[in-house]
């Protein structure tokens, strides 16, 4: 919506400076706790008489409130997490990795306006991204943006053992002390750089990639087929869900992080149903008209559930690279569920795409 005309592109930037400095003032983390209510906002405003009868056009909930400047993680928790560095830059603050704790506390003017600055820099980044012929729409452009903005303030404030500027500590690229072996076992972390040790063993994580995949797939899928009109935002929904239980991670409990779970395994459930129906061709069109389904339909709804389980599976283990790659080898906080989202999300369209899904590519 913000590309409409350069008016409302301005007020876009204007808007996501302020997020920026609010994403920074309050959290990263419970900013994108507060992404999570938005988006059920955004869906009780398109799927009740609520929108409809206060003449609210659903386009403004999921793209400005939700996943816009007011909300948007590319641009309030990015700038949350970029402040963090900057902060830990600075010495006011002892890790750059503090992607949660307020910053408005520390009564330091330069560290929220870094996180306007970076809130101004999610916006256009994301748009840009957006733009790019077929990827831009068979990606996940916000997730993108939060990594690059991760990555940027990682070069500009984090440093490697060696006190310089790298986006990961090669000196850490070594078999630690304690691997058991293993593909995992080789990108091992040591104790003081661990992202979530209760979800990091093969065991653990597949666990929550396939149960959470089903748990995500399963809603998405009888989303889309009763409301067809949202078939293509279904998987949003439980990524609300997945967001706002950060929050309770953040109040302290132990809390599977799965929104790079739930989001990816939505999409890819929703995707591979007209596919394996054999109605690949008609794309998002196909869930008009589903009201009423015989049992062998529903039998190829398992399918597609089982599909999103596997993705949701890839989901996971890209997640648990992705912090040993980065995460854990560095000063500021690279995120992991970030940075798994945005690549199974294209790796799902490139798949669908070649099977067919709405034409193919």
């Amino acid at each position: 919506m913000f590309t409409a005309s350069l008016g409302i592109f301005l007020l876009g930037l204007l808007l996501a400076a302020a997020g920026g400095f609010v994403g920074a003032a309050i959290g990263g983390n419970f900013a994108f706790a507060l992404t999570g209510f938005c988006v059920l906002f955004a869906w009780g405003i398109s799927v009740t008489p609520v929108g409809d009868a206060l003449g609210i056009d659903p386009a403004i909930a999921f793209n400005y409130v939700a996943f816009g400047p007011f909300m948007g993680p590319h641009i309030t928790f990015a700038a949350g997490a970029a402040a963090a560095a900057y902060a830990a830059h600075k010495r006011y603050i002892p890790t750059g990795k503090d992607a949660t704790s307020p910053l408005a506390g520390l009564g330091k003017v330069d560290v929220l306006l870094v996180g306007s600055a970076f809130g101004i820099l999610g916006y256009l980044v994301q748009i840009g991204l957006s733009k790019i012929p077929w990827f831009g729409s068979h990606t996940d452009s916000v997730a993108l943006t939060v990594l690059l903005s991760a990555l940027t303030h990682r070069l500009l404030f984090g440093t490697s053992a060696a006190g310089k500027a790298s986006i990961f500590n090669t000196e850490k690229l070594r078999t630690a002390p304690k691997a058991k072996g293993g593909f995992m076992g080789k990108w091992d972390t040591d104790e003081n750089n661990k992202w979530l040790p209760y979800q990091e063993t093969p065991a653990q994580f597949s666990a929550i990639g396939i149960f959470f995949g089903l748990f995500a797939a399963g809603v998405s899928l009888m989303l889309a087929i009763n409301f067809p009109t949202m078939a293509g935002s279904a998987q949003t929904f439980v990524f609300g869900i997945s967001a706002i239980i950060v929050l309770f991670l953040i109040l302290g409990w132990d809390m599977p992080v799965q929104h790079h779970v739930t989001i990816t395994a939505g999409l890819a459930a929703v995707l591979f149903f007209p596919i394996l129906a054999g109605e690949a061709g008609k794309g998002y069109a196909f869930y008009t008209g589903l009201e009423t389904m015989d049992s062998g339909l529903w039998l190829t709804a398992i399918g597609a559930v089982l599909i999103g389980a596997l993705f949701g599976w890839v989901g996971a283990l890209l997640g648990e690279v992705f912090q040993r790659l980065w995460y854990a080898r560095g000063t500021t906080h690279v995120d992991p569920p970030a940075s798994s989202i945005w690549l199974n999300t294209t790796i799902i369209w490139i798949v669908a795409s070649i099977a067919g899904f709405g034409g193919g590519f």
